[in-house]
């Protein structure tokens, strides 16, 4: 069984300042969370990628997209899981599942066992931590 190998991206604190607004940097650097229902995608029905804000690593698809009621986007599975890096978060006095972007260690969200089939996992994400690149009709 081979593993993808992943090239990993690497900037400086000052790089990345520069490079998100505040609010992405809180997120993503910072493994912030937006308020529910207030992020850019939340509701968005939009056909497309969801790209990380980071590096442009394609990391969801609007086809994976629906609603969760939670007030932040949700995905019931990434375009290819070796893009999403999970780790055991324990901050906030509870045990949740973080979800990264391999390529540079962006935080994009929490993973749950919640989700619809046919993963039953929904990838609570923030819109901060997402780019929308809208679907084109060119094949």
């Amino acid at each position: 069984m081979s593993e993808k190998t992943i090239e990993k991206i690497t900037k400086t604190d000052a790089e990345w300042r520069s490079q998100l607004t505040p609010e992405q940097y809180q997120v993503a650097r910072q493994a912030g969370t937006e308020p529910a229902f207030t992020g850019k995608y939340w509701k968005t029905k939009e056909a497309g990628t969801y790209h990380c804000v980071g590096c442009g690593a394609p990391l969801f698809t609007s086809e994976t997209k629906y609603d969760s009621g939670s007030g932040w986007p949700s995905f019931w599975a990434p375009i290819d899981p070796a893009n999403v890096e999970e780790h055991v978060d324990q901050s906030h006095g509870m045990t949740r599942v973080e979800a990264r972007c391999a390529h540079c260690g962006a935080h994009l969200g929490h993973v749950f066992e919640d989700g619809p089939a046919p993963s039953g996992l929904r990838y609570c994400m923030n819109s901060a931590s997402l780019d929308l690149k809208p679907a084109t009709d060119k094949k």
